[in-house]
């Protein structure tokens, strides 16, 4: 196999200061290195001392790893615990019933503040509401509720009766919804009337209502309904139900149930790029040990602290570090309903200086459209505000581009607060690679390196182990206690997407291209497997060319795709977002052409884009991934026949759709 060539040349470095390196949970390289080292000698040993540290456990384990049926790992098995409990009844108990767990703000920027103590007794409502309509331990529940404190509180009560949830984003389609209940076989949905964003009021109870009607659904006994906006909709008498209605006259004690450490908290669906989405289950107490660990570590998460992060509760992100991370810690958090850029693009800095954030979360792609946005109007720069109350800030979702960073880092911390770009995915329930605060220095466009227990590697197509400076395939050697336990109802296609036999069947393939820096081991993420190119016999990872194209002080966003070639194999298009308008004609012409020379310049003659095409934004998911493969049909020229219905912006394939 010929190694994917790493064509970046990233030298900027950024140390962490004395001060972090004094404070921070693992302060300086040393502290990273003793953990690390003690995760290699004594690997059981490690995550027991973890676990006794952090996890409530109601009935002790009796092992801490099963590997008896590999890649199907088992963690701190015989022991029993409850996932709620571990949220909010351990901090209510020790002493935190009256601080602050959510600021919620509404899309119209109302405040809500609720404590430790009012979260405890409302998510015990809502459990007792389920106990009421007969859900009980192990049946499948379906929330596809919008940003609020309704939803984080049914996820938890879900967890508290040990019902598995799965949470479906808000902006997915009616056959998108159907497609997860069936697959579940959900016996009660939560939803809202509407939901609002951006200042507009969007259904939910009427796509629940089309899913429910095409049929497949007959396990689904109750739908409840959280009064968002107060709107008309469509209640069917002995099935739906408000949640006021069924919750208020609830006990707000609810005895927690204690499920096994491996019973399925929930499970999630990764939208496959081809075929039926993967139903991702994810365990209990690995789980949840993991979601801690990380907020400890990576987010160096105090006792005072304000976090926010941004993902929404129907994505991994908002699962981990909002739903349960953050709760399981003690932390008081920020939850948004809105979209960053309503009323305008200065939102998430009116948002950090209104309630004094010192953590914020957030993915790159809304990082690029506020650059995009302040670029064109001062009012709503960073530099408006008082963002002094951060002290580090995080990136997640995809490989931020160096220049992203830089803008970041100088814009919104003041060149004061370390960034911790994450490298993880759903499969692994948590941060995997990534910069610690007071440890790690800082490399723009780099995750950096594997958390301690976090056995990555970059290996060839048949498993063996690459020099570092040599691109390959990432993987991670050993399991860990937050990683997927299975698809759901579907453990042949788990072993063959993640384990797969030509890699010898016990390594984890994140399905991601990495290269590891000659000199300091840092690993750079450099596209998905499936986005690398392969140009007159050169592999390059898309993300290094679409970073080369946002280094020009033009481009605020770019995606880079191959299509068939006769003369070289795979020529490269990109597809170009501008800070400014959109160029047409003979200016489009001369642009594309001056591009291409700069990224000839930057990385040489081979990564030269054969063809560009400017866009006013990019095809994305409502979540901020950019559909690539969408790209790839439009580069190629063929008809779009699959289905879009999880697009923020269908219609932009058009404009997209015509060479220049």
């Amino acid at each position: 196999m010929s190694s994917i060539e790493s064509v970046s040349h990233e030298t900027r470095v950024f140390q962490p200061s004395a001060d972090w390196q004094r404070s921070a949970a693992i302060g300086g390289m040393d502290a990273y290195k003793a953990l690390c080292k003690e995760a290699e000698t004594d690997f059981e040993g490690f995550w027991a001392r973890l676990a006794k540290e952090n996890l409530q456990f109601a009935k002790a384990y009796n092992q801490v790893l099963d590997e008896s049926n590999p890649p199907f790992y088992k963690w701190f098995t015989g022991g029993e615990l409850n996932v709620s409990a571990n949220c909010l009844d351990k901090n209510v108990d020790a002493g935190l019933g009256d601080k602050v767990a959510l600021i919620f703000e509404a899309d119209g920027g109302e405040v809500t503040k609720v404590t430790y103590k009012e979260l405890l007794a409302k998510v015990s409502r809502i459990a007792n509401g389920l106990k009421s309509l007969g859900v009980k331990k192990g049946d499948r529940v379906v929330i596809y509720m919008p940003m609020s404190v309704e939803g984080v509180a049914a996820m938890q009560a879900c967890a508290r009766i040990g019902a598995t949830h799965s949470v479906v984003f808000g902006g997915f389609s009616a056959k998108a919804l159907q497609d997860r209940i069936v697959d579940t076989g959900a016996v009660a949905v939560f939803t809202a009337d509407q939901q609002v964003r951006g200042g507009k009021q969007l259904p939910l109870k009427a796509i629940v209502d089309e899913a429910l009607s095409m049929g497949g659904c007959d396990a689904v006994k109750n739908v409840i309904v959280y009064k968002r906006t107060g709107a008309d909709v469509g209640m069917q008498a002995g099935r739906d139900v408000y949640l006021h209605e069924l919750a208020d006259k609830q006990s707000d004690v609810c005895a927690p149930e204690m499920v096994d450490s491996e019973h399925p908290l929930f499970i999630l669906y990764t939208s496959g790029s081809t075929g039926k989405p993967k139903g991702v289950q994810h365990s209990s107490a690995g789980y949840l040990l993991w979601a801690m660990l990380t907020m400890k570590w990576t987010f160096d998460i105090k006792p005072n602290d304000v976090f926010w992060c941004t993902a929404d509760i129907g994505w991994i992100t908002g699962h981990t570090y909002i739903t349960y991370g953050p709760l399981a810690v003690g932390a008081t958090q920020i939850v948004f309903e809105g979209v960053p850029t309503y009323p305008n693009a200065g939102r998430f800095w009116e948002m950090i200086q209104r309630h004094s954030a010192t953590i914020f979360y957030t993915a790159p792609t809304a990082i690029r459209s506020l650059i995009k946005a302040s670029e064109a109007d001062e009012k709503v720069h960073p530099k408006s505000y008082d963002l002094s109350s951060l002290r580090l800030m995080g990136s997640v979702g995809e490989p931020i581009n160096p220049e992203a960073w830089m803008w970041y880092y100088k814009n919104v911390g003041g060149e004061k607060c370390p960034i911790v770009d994450t490298f993880w995915q759903t499969e692994t329930g948590g941060h995997m690679i990534t910069p610690l605060p007071g440890a790690t220095p800082l490399v723009p466009g780099s995750c950096t390196l594997p958390l301690p227990g976090i056995m990555a590697a970059v290996v060839d197509e048949v498993g063996g182990d690459l020099p570092n400076g040599q691109g390959g395939i990432l993987v991670v050697k050993r399991p860990w206690p937050s990683m997927i336990r299975t698809i759901w109802g579907d453990p042949d296609r788990f072993k063959k997407s993640y384990f797969p036999e030509e890699l010898g069947g016990k390594l984890y393939l994140a399905g991601d291209g990495a290269v590891r820096d000659k000199d300091n081991g840092n690993f750079t993420i450099m596209g998905r497997i499936d986005d690398v190119l392969n140009v007159s016999g050169h592999r390059m990872g898309t993300m290094e060319i679409e970073s080369s194209l946002v280094a020009n002080e033009l481009v605020a966003e770019a995606a880079v795709v191959g299509r068939p070639d006769d003369l070289t194999g795979e020529a490269i298009v990109a597809f170009v977002v501008l800070k400014g308008d959109r160029p047409t004609g003979e200016a489009g012409q001369k642009l594309a052409m001056d591009l291409r020379n700069w990224v000839g310049k930057d990385i040489g003659p081979i990564a030269k884009p054969k063809e560009i095409r400017f866009g006013d934004n990019l095809p994305k998911t409502r979540s901020g991934k950019i559909m690539r493969r969408l790209l790839r049909s439009l580069a190629k020229g063929e008809q779009i026949t699959q289905d879009t219905s999880t697009l923020e912006n269908p219609a932009i394939l058009d404009q997209l759709g015509k060479p220049l």
